[in-house]
């Protein structure tokens, strides 16, 4: 068996909010090109997201902010839901084609077909809350999954880990105080969206670093505290929001995070995933906008993924 899928959807590439913008098709791109000229295409199975239905979006988006988003969508040109945030004719379909992927990527992973998952999709999702569509995201592609893992697959808890340099406010949002979900993240505090550090509720554990924190600061946190509490919970399923504008090419954000340390706490969380959820993780890209280091970051990410 293959060990990891890989899954996209040419919609996602569609999706275009401006020139100047850097959540940009070229994201997609570049992750492409580079996993091609380092090999490692021929080692994944590829697949095709499917959308997204309503049924799987309303587990954790209101039927209103669903509704809101469709007649949002411009026949022509690019319309503003806030100044960061933004609609082309595409960007429906390919908001569905994202949401969709972590629903495939879990189905595939639960059926046993692949142990790993990885979703090369945009737009990102950890910043859409349950009516909110904000920071580049207007469903939150993770949280989607995670409840298509509990409810379809009847799991009882599931892990998501957070390490994009913006705090997944959007996630927390969804999954505030269930039980089910254990959340854990990294991010730049103080920085947008200057959420998670005003009383998490019991099932989140935020680690806010400063500006110029580096890969030894940012092991630390995970071995000391995300570990630890990660171990304790026994996940059934490892769902990673895999965001890699923290390395420090990024000019989006302040840290120093290095293409090792992604690869080491990949090699972390799937330690975790083989002792207490039978190898079973799904990935989705968040944000990385130096596009060579996001490449980079991606490869480094999918070769532990899938023991490559």
């Amino acid at each position: 068996m293959t060990s990891t899928a890989f899954i996209t959807h040419r919609d996602c590439q569609l999706h275009d909010m401006g020139s100047y913008h850097p959540e940009s098709p070229e994201r997609l791109t570049a992750i492409n090109d580079y996993m091609i000229a380092q090999g490692l295409d021929s080692y994944l199975i590829y697949h095709d997201a499917p959308q997204a239905t309503f049924q799987q979006l309303k587990r954790v988006h209101t039927a209103t902010h669903l509704d809101r988003l469709k007649r949002a969508s411009p026949e022509l040109g690019i319309v503003h839901l806030d100044p960061d945030t933004a609609m082309n004719r595409h960007t429906w379909q390919a908001a569905l084609r994202a949401a969709g992927a972590g629903v495939l990527a879990v189905d595939l992973v639960m059926k046993g077909e692949v142990r790993t998952a990885f979703c090369a999709v945009r737009p990102p999702g950890h910043h859409a809350e349950r009516a909110t569509a904000m920071g580049f995201c207007f469903f939150n592609n993770i949280a989607v999954a995670a409840a298509h893992a509990l409810e379809a697959h009847r799991l009882a808890r599931v892990a998501v880990i957070d390490f994009d340099v913006h705090h997944g406010n959007g996630t927390e949002d969804c999954f505030r105080a269930d039980p089910r979900v254990l959340m854990v993240s990294t991010f730049q505090h103080p920085f947008y969206p200057y959420s998670g550090t005003e009383n998490p509720a019991p099932n989140m554990l935020n680690i806010p670093l400063a500006r110029g924190a580096d890969g030894e600061e940012f092991r630390r946190v995970v071995s000391d505290l995300w570990m630890p509490r990660l171990y304790e919970f026994r996940p059934e399923m490892v769902l990673i929001s895999a965001g890699f504008d923290a390395h420090y090419e990024d000019e989006m954000g302040g840290l120093r995070l290095l293409e090792k340390d992604y690869a080491w706490v990949t090699g972390q969380l799937k330690s975790l995933a083989d002792e207490t959820a039978q190898g079973r993780i799904v990935s989705m890209l968040e944000g990385g906008y130096a596009l060579s280091a996001l490449a980079r970051c991606v490869i480094a990410h999918l070769r532990v993924l899938g023991d490559l």
